[in-house]
């Protein structure tokens, strides 16, 4: 049983960490004897979708997100659109879950046009959105509580068909305003959550491997894990953010 993954551009979406759920996804496999094979894509460069399992892309500033919207719009984002409806799994942080919508109206009010794979839109702000924060994911999500950081201007709307990842307990998510937080659609997963998110939330690390194993190997199994220390940080700042 092998695992394929796609980290695609970490030459520019690797803000706070990011590459570290990478670390995180490749370990508690290893961990269970199960193969996994990580390949980088950067700008410019191509390969098959059809032979990867999940992807996974970063956050980056308003400004690295504007530099893909050319290597986006050469090709890359009809096979990513691909994909999505193929239901293959993505984790897509902060800018890449920006990314993955419609659009992003900046505060100046010029607008880029991204993959609109999720039917959703980002308007962005003069306030930042910072802090460590909390969420619950919703059942079919895990139902499990995350913690994370957060840092964005962007605040990010749901149109019909997509659902938050869950819901905000502390902190602001989506936009502040409707205490959302992320969006699922098929089995794309698009977060706020720095951190990074998986090494602190081993319930939610799981249940992203179990989703891309499954869809390949319906009869995978993930025995559990010695999560003693990821459980301990997790309850850390959990307590931190509850009071």
């Amino acid at each position: 049983m092998k695992l394929n993954i796609c980290h695609l551009y970490p030459d520019v979406l690797n803000l706070y960490g990011d590459t570290g759920n990478i670390i995180c996804l490749k370990k508690r496999l290893e961990w269970r004897g199960i193969d996994t094979e990580i390949t980088l894509l950067p700008i410019g460069e191509k390969a098959d979708f059809t032979q990867f399992d999940l992807f996974f892309i970063g956050g980056g500033q308003d400004f690295e997100q504007e530099v893909l919207l050319s290597d986006l719009h050469s090709g890359k984002a009809k096979e990513i659109l691909a994909a999505v409806e193929d239901e293959k799994v993505f984790l897509c942080i902060c800018g890449g879950y920006q990314m993955m919508g419609q659009y992003y109206l900046t505060h100046t009010g010029e607008q880029c046009d991204f993959i609109g794979a999720l039917n959703l839109y980002t308007v962005g702000s003069d306030v930042r959105m910072i802090g460590n924060y909390m969420f619950e994911c919703l059942d079919e999500n895990s139902g499990s509580e995350v913690i994370g950081f957060e840092n964005h201007s962007g605040k990010t709307y749901l149109g019909e068909g997509v659902f938050p990842l869950g819901t905000v307990i502390s902190g602001f998510g989506n936009n502040g305003e409707d205490h959302t937080e992320g969006a699922r659609y098929k089995n794309v997963f698009g977060t706020y959550c720095h951190g990074p998110i998986l090494p602190k939330n081993p319930e939610f690390a799981d249940f992203i491997l179990k989703t891309a194993l499954s869809r390949r190997f319906p009869s995978a199994d993930l025995p559990p894990l010695n999560d003693c220390l990821e459980i301990q940080a997790h309850r850390y700042m959990s307590a931190r953010l509850a009071i």
